[in-house]
């Protein structure tokens, strides 16, 4: 019983840390929203002698609704620039986050099926799994793979399957048989306050193939289902009802710092490279 008891412990130390580390580095990161646009403003147009009307002379024009009101219209021409400007910062797909939608076209149950393996190796897959098998060692968790180099690997292998298997029923399975969309859908620069409740947000609500919101199927239901199962290869003494559910937890809770990310990914990727962002992609 105190062994187990360690164990536990260990195991809630090891998932505090990862997620303190996780939304940290997503604050500091995007604490700054990017610089808007300049816009360009049109040389006024030398007058011509005689050309002058009085209000009298003046044709009456018929404009469009919205047009004799400037405010309604910079809005509306504002609201129609940003998905433009986002999708050009989304031109091909994120080797890093490929779970981010470039595109608003529903995807096919085999396009699902490929994005499950994409995400089951992408570069944040691999080094959150990294990282945290790191951690695991330094605090002994789970306590059955020990501290040795072997115990290393099996905690890296198990964290990799862990991942593997969420996707494959989440972002495969559940997403095509409910006709869920499982990529993230980022906004043109949020602020950073919207920015965080639309990532919390976004763990419990998704878009389905129509490209209406609803409840986040693949996104709840997959991570369950791949704890459940790591259960067959998980140490005997960390296979509780109590220890699954621990782990299923730090998986939402790891899903909403990863959101963040996503969010300000596209601009944040397009700075790195110093490519334009009218220009830009993830990368």
């Amino acid at each position: 019983m105190a062994l187990f008891a360690g164990g536990a412990i260990n195991s809630r130390c090891a998932g505090i840390i990862l997620i303190i580390l996780s939304v940290t580095s997503s604050m500091m990161s995007f604490a700054q929203d990017p610089p808007a646009a300049p816009q360009q403003t049109r040389p006024a147009e030398p007058a011509t002698p005689g050309s002058a009307k009085t209000p009298d002379d003046r044709p009456q024009e018929t404009r469009p609704a919205g047009q004799n009101n400037p405010s309604v219209a910079t809005q509306a021409g504002s609201v129609a620039r940003k998905p433009v400007a986002l999708f050009n910062l989304l031109e091909r797909k994120s080797i890093v986050f490929p779970d981010i939608a470039y595109s608003t076209t529903a995807l096919t149950a085999r396009q699902k099926s490929q994005l499950f393996v994409d995400n089951s190796i992408s570069a944040h897959t691999v080094l959150w799994s990294t990282l945290g098998s790191l951690v695991g060692q330094a605090t002994d968790s789970p306590t059955g793979y020990g501290v040795s180099g072997h115990g290393y690997a099996k905690r890296l292998g198990s964290s990799l399957a862990r991942g593997a298997s969420g996707e494959f029923f989440g972002t495969f399975v559940i997403a095509s048989a409910l006709h869920q969309d499982p990529r993230f859908f980022p906004e043109y620069n949020p602020t950073l306050t919207h920015a965080m409740k639309y990532s919390l947000q976004r763990v419990f609500v998704t878009r389905n193939d129509a490209g209406k919101d609803v409840v986040n199927a693949p996104g709840l239901l997959g991570p369950l289902l791949g704890e459940s199962l790591a259960n067959a290869y998980w140490p005997d003494r960390n296979r509780t009802a109590g220890d699954t559910f621990f782990r299923y937890g730090l998986d939402l809770a790891s899903r909403a710092a990863g959101n963040m990310l996503r969010e300000y990914w596209p601009v944040l990727s397009a700075r790195m490279r110093h490519v334009p962002p009218q220009r830009g992609a993830p990368h």
